[in-house]
């Protein structure tokens, strides 16, 4: 399961219905009309956080919409951790995790969630591993426990190893090699990157580098990695302060301290290992164009443009209403366009546009569209009315994350683990008020003028011979 950012609740705003009055019954307004609040004003989310002694970071965020508590687990450790030459570690490991502990068997976990009618899963991204739970509230304590024993205290047992690694080569092959979107994403990201370098590493692991990991990889990366002070733990829904504190500290106080192996993640290169390629397969139909350039986050380089980079995303490419959309879409190039930014990224992250070309388009109609929006944007700048509307439509997106009992854990446990602050998190529509329009222009003109690029195209046919991974 992937996770879920503050980006990915901003793109669901658009989706949010209008509620209107029955015909004939408008709403009663007051006597007098109190003046709006706008959103960010106060937290979204109210959190409180502590930390214990042995440096694991409790956040709660307390909702009484309905009775069920969310139990998540985040590690500040995801795939942009793996040891160089075993790319897939965090997530290998994510996997022997269901192993079973010291005194919970292996499957029993998620069995008793099963049992009380609650959810459990796991993900790992680049920058984060999360174990979590969705059960109804009087059963925190059952999850507590349950998970507080696999923290402290995993199997990772040998004889299991070889099964669930075939397990992940076959999720590999499903998700990436029988899929030539996927498998041209992975190779893409390698050009921009280096197949080496942390952001050009598949999360799930080269298929050489899969087959390469040992027991004592995993072991090494649980004890160095997975430590309370390396850890946040986020509980969100129908609970109370003085009562998840009473169980934080019978469950997880007593989970030994250890010394955290912290990030270590190279610099972007200085340039692009490749800045163009191009692959074919004879199973694609429609063309896909992408372009992307390494760019600053709120964790790293120059953190100011990040939030503008966010604003630069939706104007340029945030569907109806943006630049690439009337550029290409309205103009028959394109059936789709798009733009991408993950401004809480922990370490450099990258603004990527995307296209899929209608299939009586050449390919080069279309790149010449986007190089000519992209130069028109640079040299002139947005408009005051394009920021205004894309700070309206991404601040929008704080009402849908107050909205679902998943979003609040996401966005505040991968913030928090990636370093940012838990108000940043509460207050982020306010951040993105704050940008203007030069300071938009100038983020377009670092990333999108200066900053190294690879541009890549997946074409209709023949496929070309696959390189592997230097």
């Amino acid at each position: 399961m992937s996770s879920v950012t503050r980006r990915t609740a901003l793109r669901s705003a658009a989706a949010l219905p209008v509620v209107l009055s029955a015909p004939g019954q408008p709403l009663a307004a007051p006597a007098v009309q109190p003046a709006p609040e706008r959103v960010g004003d106060k937290p979204l989310f109210g959190a409180t956080s502590w930390t214990l002694p042995n440096g694991l970071r409790v956040v709660l965020a307390e909702s009484r919409r309905v009775p069920v508590v969310a139990h998540y687990l985040f590690y500040a450790a995801g795939a942009g951790e793996d040891p160089h030459g075993r790319s897939g570690t965090a997530h290998f490991l994510e996997h022997m995790m269901f192993k079973g502990s010291r005194n919970v068997a292996p499957g029993a976990l998620s069995l008793a969630v099963a049992r009380e009618g609650g959810q459990d899963n796991a993900f790992t991204s680049r920058d984060v591993t999360a174990y979590h739970q969705h059960v109804e509230a009087s059963r925190l304590p059952l999850v507590m426990r349950l998970e507080s024993d696999r923290f402290a205290a995993p199997l990772i047992p040998a004889e299991t190893l070889e099964p669930e690694r075939a397990v992940v080569l076959e999720e590999r092959r499903l998700r990436t090699d029988s899929n030539p979107r996927a498998r041209f994403w992975e190779e893409f990201e390698a050009a921009l990157w280096g197949p080496q370098h942390w952001h050009g590493r598949p999360i799930i692991g080269w298929e050489d580098e899969i087959r390469a990991i040992t027991r004592e990889d995993l072991v090494d990366f649980y004890e160095h990695r997975y430590a309370p002070a390396n850890a946040v733990l986020v509980i969100a829904g129908d609970a109370r302060e003085a009562e998840v504190r009473r169980l934080v500290d019978q469950f997880y106080a007593g989970v030994p301290a250890r010394t955290v192996r912290p990030r270590d993640r190279a610099a972007p290169p200085a340039a692009a290992t490749e800045s163009r390629i191009e692959r074919r397969h004879p199973a694609v139909r429609e063309a896909s164009f992408l372009r992307a350039a390494m760019a600053p986050s709120l964790t790293w380089g120059d953190a100011r443009q990040a939030w503008a980079l966010e604003v630069l995303s939706h104007l340029l490419g945030s569907g109806i209403g943006s630049r690439l959309h009337k550029a290409l879409v309205e103009t028959g190039l394109a059936a789709t366009a798009g733009c991408s930014y993950d401004s809480e990224a922990a370490g450099a992250a990258a603004f990527v546009i995307s296209a899929t070309l209608r299939a009586e388009v050449a390919p080069e109609r279309l790149e010449a569209a986007v190089n000519d929006t992209v130069a028109r944007l640079l040299q002139d700048g947005p408009t005051e009315a394009e920021c205004a509307r894309s700070i309206r439509q991404l601040t929008a997106g704080a009402v849908l994350a107050l909205d679902g009992l998943g979003a609040a854990p996401r966005m505040l446990g991968g913030a928090l683990a990636t370093g940012l602050p838990l108000e940043m998190v509460e207050f982020w529509p306010r951040y993105l008020r704050e940008v203007t329009r030069d300071q938009v222009a100038e983020a377009a003109r670092a990333v999108l003028g200066q900053a190294p690029s690879t541009t890549g195209w997946l074409l209709p046919g023949d496929a070309a011979p696959r390189r592997a991974p230097a």
